[in-house]
């Protein structure tokens, strides 16, 4: 709350600070859609996203209208506006293999919104204007509620709410503020106006519980707004336009700020010559020299008198002169210059010694294998894998089944898979690549869904067997990589398969 707090101070000072202008008030208030824009890593979430719906809310507070220009044609909108926010959720299952009916839930958000736009305003008649503008805007999380009612396939009822969400940074947390851009368009007639209005965030709103996503908020809307309050300023009577306290009546220079010593002349840079007669007005120097320090043209702190390089900046323990170059480790490459000062080396690797970016020992101008850790012996390159280790892989990848056009795995998979898995484990150096293939039946789309699909699954099982995420990767090539032609339906099933690929 502190920080909404500064922010309308801010406001305050600006309006406060807008000299011989006019700024108005208005009190603004709408109907808008607002959903939430969610990427996630979540196996079948294509399928998942379209149960969410926007939630319908409204959106009510002030702006006001800061003139930028005499025309008040340009103009600054900052405002304070009350914000719903959020999204639905409901979606019916197949109650033959799942023992939930329905699910239907809320995610309502309301926010303290700031915006700050820039406004242009295109005069069409007397009294009404065209209006686009955009900017920046900040939100705080006011209060928040999350709801879920559940209908099993016998007829219970499971209602599921949270009044009081937590907030701040963490899994399962809304954060405390939330910012974006957003955009209005339309029209003003007098002092009532109204905008068709935009905004897009650029912070993650929600930290997920249980697994990596982004989620960010999406409003359109229109808003109503009529002016209730101008202000117009009088200009002061001038008396001392340069404000130097100086009355322009007794001031040299009326249109600079001065002091008393020159008649209200400026002295820039206190040297006691003002201006005017300052050869080098933004530099202290000598009366004797104009106004102009001594001279020193490479700028090194040594004047030219006394400098024995004039041209090329030096010290003064040198006099003027730079010092020799310094070469700490005798490379024959000077320490300004060289990557590794400490450690000696060549000039093609910028002072440095030979890379051994795999770390094997062997450095990259030996090793045949530089960005893979390796073996001496090899020459830097990894021990081959065992032909009997892939020979198991390979007979354990053709015993992977899955539920006719699904990524469910059969329950005789998951033992074929524990072989997989214990040799990984006793094999901690090896890498496993997953592709998924399909026949050509049914549609491309359909298929490279289906074949990412099932790799996925794999993934996701061998991960949940305790095989690190590094170690594993999972693509989908559909009917791209058949092995047979795909015309008889023998030929057809030995293009639907798993393939597994070990590498180092």
């Amino acid at each position: 709350m502190k920080k909404i707090c500064n922010l309308v101070a801010i406001l305050c000072c600006l309006a406060a600070a807008t000299q011989a202008q006019n700024y108005k008030i208005a009190m603004v208030a709408g109907p808008h859609q607002s959903k939430v824009l969610e990427e996630n890593d979540l196996p079948g979430w294509d399928d998942q996203k379209k149960n969410f719906s926007p939630r319908t809310g409204v959106h009510f507070g002030f702006i006001a209208n800061l003139s930028l220009n005499s025309k008040q044609s340009f103009v600054f909108q900052p405002g304070l506006l009350y914000f719903n926010k959020g999204r639905k959720y409901a979606a019916r299952f197949d109650t033959a293999v799942n023992q939930t009916l329905s699910i239907h839930a809320s995610e309502h958000t309301n926010y303290l919104e700031i915006p700050l736009n820039l406004v242009v305003k295109f005069k069409l008649s007397k009294t009404a204007r065209f209006i686009i503008g955009a900017g920046p805007y900040a939100s705080f999380f006011y209060t928040g509620k999350t709801k879920t009612e559940t209908i099993s396939k016998y007829g219970d009822y499971t209602l599921e709410e949270n009044k009081d969400p937590g907030i701040g940074d963490g899994p399962g947390k809304y954060a405390t503020m939330d910012y974006g851009v957003n955009g209005l368009a339309g029209f003003e007639f007098g002092r009532v106006f109204l905008t068709a209005n935009y905004s897009r965030g650029l912070k993650d709103f929600y930290q997920p519980d249980g697994y990596t996503g982004t989620l960010r908020h999406q409003v359109i809307g229109i808003t109503l707004g009529v002016f209730v309050d101008k202000i117009a300023r009088a200009e002061k009577v001038v008396l001392d336009k340069d404000n130097d306290g100086i009355f322009d009546k007794e001031d040299k220079c009326p249109d600079q700020a001065g002091i008393a010593k020159f008649k209200g002349c400026p002295d820039t840079d206190n040297d006691g010559l003002q201006d005017s007669e300052d050869k080098c007005p933004g530099e202290a120097g000598l009366l004797s020299n104009a106004g102009c320090p001594p001279a020193d043209k490479d700028k090194d702190g040594v004047l030219d008198k006394d400098d024995k390089c004039p041209d090329v900046a030096g010290n003064k323990d040198n006099k003027g002169c730079p010092p020799a170059p310094i070469d700490s480790d005798k490379d024959g490459i000077s320490d300004a210059e060289d990557k590794c000062p400490t450690t000696s080396g060549l000039s093609r690797y910028n002072g440095c010694p030979v890379p051994d970016s795999d770390g094997d020992g062997l450095n990259d101008e030996e090793d045949k294998c530089p960005a893979v850790k390796g073996l001496k012996a090899r020459k830097g390159c990894p021990e081959e894998i065992k032909k009997e280790i892939v020979a198991k892989v390979n007979l354990a990848a053709r015993r992977i089944h899955f539920a006719q056009g699904k990524a469910d795995l059969l329950p005789a998979s998951a033992s074929v898979l524990d072989e997989v898995v214990a040799v990984l484990k006793q094999n901690p150096g090896i890498k496993l690549s997953i592709e998924g293939h399909t026949s050509g039946d049914a549609a491309y789309d359909a298929n490279m869904k289906l074949s990412q699909a099932r790799a996925d699954r794999v993934k996701s099982y061998l991960q949940l067997k305790g095989i690190a995420k590094s170690r594993l990767s999972a693509k989908g090539f559909g009917p791209d990589k058949p092995l047979t032609k795909g015309v008889t339906e023998a030929e057809k099933a030995k293009n639907r398969r798993v393939e597994l690929k070990l590498s180092n």
